[in-house]
């Protein structure tokens, strides 16, 4: 594959997920304000106001912050059905002491503000739920309760989950290599690994997610994916099932956490051949449809139509609380039993905590990767799913509470801004229990 050009490079950077790496911020969140910059606004929009994805203009900062709450109109979708029950009620209970809570971000000296840590994140929206209740919701540049917003790898959270219920069922085997769901991965470095392993991201791949590297193997998967534009002179895989069997084994399986997102469209593509329908489409089967969402999802899909499941579902802020809110009470949500209770559990009980401190992630101790989650082993139990450019559902079994957050961050590496994030869930969910 010929070199990749730097913007390609952007659009990798933006629709995958990564422990490191960011871009730097030209503009602060007030300056960058999608609304005031007026993106796409106008019949036609001027020239230097049109967001295109031909160009990676919609993957480069500050044009992302009306891109990522756009993606439908810029690229090919699936629809995650919400079915044709009613809207499940969240109750209201909105408080005004919350913006005021305060904390010390990690490594620092000073306190900060709620309210002003969801600005120096670049936030979209963010929502708090309170034992049931919506006791905090807010909103900022393109974004209102019904507009959907990109998840990125969050999306891997519900990918995981549907696994685990397929699991739990005995329609797939967790021990069981992968080739003998997919036979077409046989010879690929995922051939003899196990479902557990690519669930928990143990998996030994020739596989690199540095996005400075324009020859990754994620520059490559993002082309074939469809979530960036190719290169002039691109002729290599145009759909993950085509790029996916090309990944070669590298070392063995089993030894430790590393993050790939590659293993997602594996276990989407398990969940496809088992079930016999896409991966969004038993999403909507088994979740969606059964929450009582407010709104249709939507995920981007490739030339084979298959859903990019490491990063690609567009939903809104209260829907994706609802599915926080019942991974929170055990599976059970809208009046039924969604997600089995042993599955939430196994899910929330985490993994090897030696394994993942072999990936490196400095600002995660003590953490482990479970099933497409992140398990903090807190006092609270908390886990969690994230997504880059700060993306999150953040749950908090102790506190009754969950955090739903989409932003728009110029960096895309979460370790740039957990140093926020993490004391600000963690303050949050003190104040809510000692001022319920």
């Amino acid at each position: 594959m010929r070199a990749i050009y730097p913007a390609l490079l952007s659009a990798v950077m933006a629709l995958c997920a990564c422990p490191v790496l960011a871009q730097q911020a030209p503009a602060s969140p007030a300056e960058s304000d999608p609304a005031a910059m007026g993106w796409m606004e106008g019949s036609p929009p001027p020239p230097d106001k049109r967001v295109l994805f031909r160009d990676g203009g919609s993957s480069q900062f500050p044009k992302t912050r009306w891109s990522f709450a756009h993606i439908r109109e810029l690229a090919p979708t699936a629809r995650v059905s919400r079915g044709t029950g009613p809207v499940a009620n969240l109750p209201v209970a909105l408080r005004d002491d919350l913006d005021a809570v305060t904390f010390t971000p990690l490594g620092g000296t000073g306190t900060m503000t709620w309210a002003k840590a969801f600005e120096d994140v670049y936030g979209d929206a963010v929502l708090v739920l309170h034992k049931g209740r919506i006791v905090y919701e807010r909103y900022a540049g393109v974004m209102d309760p019904d507009q959907p917003h990109i998840a990125f790898s969050v999306t891997k959270s519900y990918v995981g989950t549907l696994m685990e219920m397929l699991i739990a069922e005995g329609l797939v085997d967790e021990q069981a290599p992968v080739s003998r769901y997919v036979p077409e991965l046989a010879a690929s470095g995922f051939g003899d690994a196990t479902v557990r392993q690519v669930l928990d991201m143990t998996t030994a791949l020739d596989f690199s997610e540095v996005y400075t590297d324009p020859q990754s193997g994620i520059a490559r998967f993002a082309v074939a994916a469809g979530v960036s534009p190719a290169p002039p002179g691109y002729d290599g895989p145009r759909a993950s099932y085509d790029y996916l069997p090309t990944i070669a084994k590298s070392g063995r399986h089993g030894e430790g956490f590393t993050y790939r997102s590659v293993n997602t469209e594996v276990l989407s593509w398990i969940i496809a051949r088992v079930t016999g329908k896409r991966a969004h489409a038993v999403l909507s089967e088994r979740i969606w449809s059964k929450l009582g969402a407010d709104h249709d999802a939507d995920i981007v899909v490739d030339t084979a139509g298959a859903p990019f499941t490491a990063g690609g579902l567009n939903l809104t802020l209260r829907d994706m609380a609802r599915f926080g809110e019942m991974m929170r009470q055990g599976g059970r949500f809208n009046g039924q039993q969604i997600v089995p209770v042993a599955v939430v559990e196994k899910i929330a009980g985490g993994a090897s905590k030696a394994d993942f401190a072999k990936a490196g992630y400095g600002t995660l101790p003590g953490w482990s990767y479970k099933s497409q989650w992140w398990v903090s082993h807190n006092a609270h139990g908390a886990y969690t799913a994230r997504g880059i450019h700060g993306q999150a559902i953040y749950i908090d079994p102790r506190a009754e509470m969950v955090i739903v957050r989409f932003a728009s961050n110029p960096s895309a590496s979460n370790a740039r801004f957990d140093a926020i994030s993490l004391p600000a869930y963690q303050a949050m969910a003190e104040r809510l229990m000692q001022q319920p």
